[in-house]
């Protein structure tokens, strides 16, 4: 089951139209728990770092981060669920706007971070 869940991963990045090249580190813990680590280098120099230790029993993933960086390497913005912010509605899910700011986030999907990277090329494109 967690080595579907991870072949669902892949296949998302493999769709993506913007990838240039990506690397995926996986670890199982048993049939349904386990660990996937990826950077996913985009066609801009742009780039995405994320973690996900997930549980196939459970819909919300046990820890997630997912961080896109400029050709520079600085962030744009971070999806996580660590535990601090506990202000937000949305904790532990957040999303970092900047170094300094966080503002409340449902839990994103590897599929809502591509589709948002998408938009930020689509209008970066259209300036």
């Amino acid at each position: 089951m967690i080595e579907a869940y991870f072949e669902d991963v892949e296949k998302t990045i493999q769709a993506f139209p913007h990838v240039r090249s990506y690397t995926l580190s996986k670890k199982v813990y048993n049939a349904k728990q386990g660990f996937i680590r990826g950077i996913i280098l985009f066609d801009d120099d742009t780039r995405l770092e994320f973690v996900e230790v997930k549980d196939t029993d459970v819909s919300e993933k046990i820890k997630y981060r997912y961080q896109y960086m400029d050709k520079d390497h600085a962030m744009v913005f971070r999806y996580d669920n660590a535990p601090h912010h506990s202000h937000i509605p949305t904790f532990p899910h957040h999303k970092h706007v900047d170094e300094e700011h966080a503002k409340e986030s449902r839990e994103p999907t590897l599929d809502d971070v591509l589709l948002e990277i998408a938009q930020r090329k689509r209008l970066q494109e259209q300036e």
